[in-house]
């Protein structure tokens, strides 16, 4: 094999092994960014329940006093379960960083 061949041999199995690992990445972002679309989803739909729960509670309220009780209870669980909820889709963008743009191994 003249050496021009085994040049072109070796610029195609390069431009052949970037395609691939490029392919490979998007294939791992694509997969994480579903996954972290269904994770806002689920949290979305739970939000939404619990909400319309707190609201029927509070229409219910006896007195102003109940009612302040029942929107403070709410309020409390709502901001702790979104910072969970945070931490939760901010590790998994972390994971699908690092996944995604690690060297892709054969």
């Amino acid at each position: 094999m003249t050496e021009s061949f085994k040049v072109s041999d070796a610029f195609q199995t390069f431009g052949t092994e970037g395609f691939d690992s490029y392919f490979r990445s998007y294939g791992k972002l694509n997969k994480g960014f579903q996954e972290i679309a269904d994770e806002w989803t689920d949290y979305s739909n739970k939000a939404f329940r619990k909400s319309t729960k707190a609201l029927e509670k509070m229409a219910g309220a006896k007195s102003v006093e109940d009612l302040l009780e029942v929107q403070t209870k709410y309020a409390q669980k709502a901001y702790e379960a979104y910072i969970a909820e945070i931490t939760k889709l901010g590790e998994m963008y972390t994971k699908l960083m690092q996944t995604a743009f690690t060297p892709n191994a054969r």
